[in-house]
């Protein structure tokens, strides 16, 4: 079994590399191994699962993985960090150490190609305790990038755990609930206090998984239903007839494009599922493609 970090072993290597813990990187340390360890049994690992891990930071999560699955890429942004993992693997889980592989670049610019040659499968979990600021985009980047991608578990801030996992008329609502369903089935997995981090940060974490399914069917396809989705909540206070006026072509033609996807142009995007923006993104692209008349 790998040796696992403790709060002692955080603080060693932080002393040790002369590092600062950034709030630009989201750099919060996991110092509780009850912590790692609950993580990865949300995350129903199968031992041939290839995890993609985001931000390991100095190995907390990493150390916790690696028994349990086939393989470990890890994509960290700091050069420092990335440099790092690999010897505290081998000091810590030597055995496990040839399972790991790191790629020192930003995830939210990486792409399948820069993933393809690390192992002889393409990753098929995600498992990480992302960055509070970029949680979401990083999530949707490596499921639109990533359709080997069979489940998620991420830990992220507790106000985002709780948008994704949202459902039409939650008062949290919004974006990041649509879109994650595009992907899959998405569900709360736990909290998480503050004193489990190192530095202590001022907000509690929620652990959210997602399972994938294929997306719905669509005519207009995944970046026009999203088009619409963003739009239905740039003014969340706002009808639909006019949130979307600006990609219909003005409220009248909403109007009538709602009525095509049978959505009552009275309600806000907040009351609405992922079906119904389907339904509206289809109607919208279903206008479009009508040859105009002499």
């Amino acid at each position: 079994m790998a040796g696992l970090l403790g709060g002692s072993d955080i603080r060693a290597l932080v002393a040790a590399l002369g590092l600062r813990p950034t709030k630009k990187w989201g750099q919060n340390f996991v110092t509780d191994p009850n912590t790692v360890e609950r993580i990865v049994r949300a995350a129903d690992l199968a031992a041939d699962d290839v995890v993609l891990e985001v931000g390991p930071g100095l190995g907390s999560l990493t150390l916790a993985l690696l028994p349990h699955c086939a393989s470990v890429v890890a994509i960290e942004i700091d050069p420092v960090l990335a440099t790092t993992l690999p010897h505290t693997v081998r000091g810590h889980a030597p055995e496990y150490a040839d399972r790991l592989t790191v790629l020192q670049a930003d995830a939210m610019r990486l792409n399948e190609a820069e993933l393809a040659g690390l192992r002889d499968r393409a990753p098929s979990a995600l498992v990480a305790n992302l960055p509070y600021n970029v949680a979401v985009p990083v999530v949707l980047h490596l499921l639109e990038i990533l359709p080997t991608l069979r489940t998620v578990l991420v830990m992220v801030q507790k106000e985002v755990a709780d948008r994704l996992v949202a459902g039409p008329g939650s008062r949290v609502y919004g974006v990041p609930s649509v879109k994650a369903r595009w992907y899959g089935e998405v569900s709360a997995a736990g909290s998480i206090g503050t004193q489990v981090f190192w530095p202590v940060p001022h907000v509690e974490s929620g652990l959210v998984r997602l399972v994938r399914r294929d997306p719905p069917v669509s005519r207009a396809g995944r970046s026009a239903v999203f088009t619409v989705v963003d739009a239905a909540f740039s003014q969340r206070r706002k009808m639909l007839r006019s949130a979307l006026a600006g990609v219909a072509g003005g409220a009248a033609r909403a109007g009538e494009i709602l009525q095509a996807a049978s959505v009552d142009s009275g309600l806000r995007g907040e009351m609405l599922d992922l079906v119904d923006f389907v339904r509206i993104a289809d109607a919208l692209h279903d206008r479009a493609s009508v040859a105009p008349t002499a």
